[in-house]
């Protein structure tokens, strides 16, 4: 499963690499990081994703993203994130968000929902903050990530 979710993630990237750049809509690329919270401890994860944004009209816009996320202690698995995202346009450079989809990795693939804001500080460098709660479907429990990133737009 975990080369099925990799060859799937490395494809999804190269797509929207070779696509984005023909488009009046924007991929994006970014790097992220904060806490986790995982029942009663708190553990560092960072992160990259890729994404690419389509716009509904001037007001709102819809997008998909993969991403992979590490939790910064020894053992710890990548997990994959394939998620969709529908917000609208703040203003000149904001993005308000909610985000879903699927995470794989670790033995255990969950389920996630969010929302989120970025803000582009030039035309193509943007700033995010993001809420994310994986619910899991196993004995173990459901997990909070928030995480800000810095990213680039193309």
């Amino acid at each position: 499963m975990r080369k099925y979710s990799t060859a799937m993630a490395a494809a999804m990237v190269a797509a929207l690499a070779v696509t984005a750049p023909a488009s009046a809509n924007e991929g994006r690329v970014e790097v992220r990081g904060g806490p986790i919270f995982v029942a009663d401890e708190t553990e560092a994860t960072v992160g990259v994703a890729a994404g690419y944004d389509f716009d509904l009209g001037s007001t709102l816009f819809a997008g998909a993203e993969v991403s992979a996320d590490k939790v910064l202690i020894e053992g710890a698995d990548i997990y994959v994130g394939f998620s969709g995202r529908f917000g609208a346009h703040v203003g000149e450079r904001g993005k308000l968000f909610a985000a879903g989809g699927y995470t794989v990795g670790g033995g255990e693939d969950v389920w996630h929902l969010g929302a989120g804001y970025e803000h582009r500080v030039t035309d193509a460098i943007y700033v995010k903050g993001e809420y994310r709660h994986y619910f899991s479907d196993l004995d173990n429990a459901d997990a909070d990530a928030i995480v800000v990133g810095v990213g680039y737009k193309f």
